[in-house]
């Protein structure tokens, strides 16, 4: 079950002319299209740095952090932590750079799960590898008591390995 969501971005033109349908003379002298200007949106810092995660943004999230302008245990409103995210994009040097800066790699997010659930769940061996060889919880069940080996893709032989189960 994967659990990423990616919200789009759109960008909207406007053009300016000439219309053809009004009913009273009009120079079509200044009838260039243009871009609507953009207004300056700023966004929360918890949301930026939920874009880097998810884009594994090395360097910027290690300024983030570093400026103390992020708190590593938010939940975002994705129902995930900075290093859930993490997992989810499947960038193992963005989990590290997160554990290095003090990320728990217990922490739960709103379901229950670890990274190791989400690592396990959605195929990420190099990941699994990484927290256990942390310490990383086998046992930890989630809120639907799945343990991380419960969540293995049958097909994922690396995982089914590295766990033990399964006719591997």
């Amino acid at each position: 079950m994967m659990k990423y969501y990616q919200c789009p971005v759109t960008q909207t033109m406007h053009y300016e002319g000439c219309n053809p349908n009004d009913t009273r003379p009009v120079s079509c002298f200044h009838s260039r299209p243009y871009i609507k200007p953009v207004r300056n949106v700023h966004f929360p810092n918890d949301i930026v740095f939920q874009d880097y995660v998810r884009q594994g943004e090395l360097e910027r999230i290690g300024r983030f952090i570093r400026t103390r302008r992020v708190s590593l245990d938010t939940i975002y409103h994705s129902g995930m932590a900075a290093i859930h995210e993490a997992v989810l994009s499947g960038n193992l040097e963005c989990v590290k750079l997160l554990v290095k800066f003090g990320a728990d790699i217990t922490q739960r997010d709103e379901d229950g799960w670890t990274p190791l659930h989400m690592a396990c769940s959605d195929g990420f061996p190099e990941i699994a590898k990484y927290l256990l060889s942390l310490g990383a919880d086998t046992e930890a069940e989630n809120d639907c008591g799945e343990k991380p080996a419960d969540l293995i893709d049958p097909d994922s032989k690396e995982l089914l390995e590295l766990f033990g189960v399964g006719g591997a």
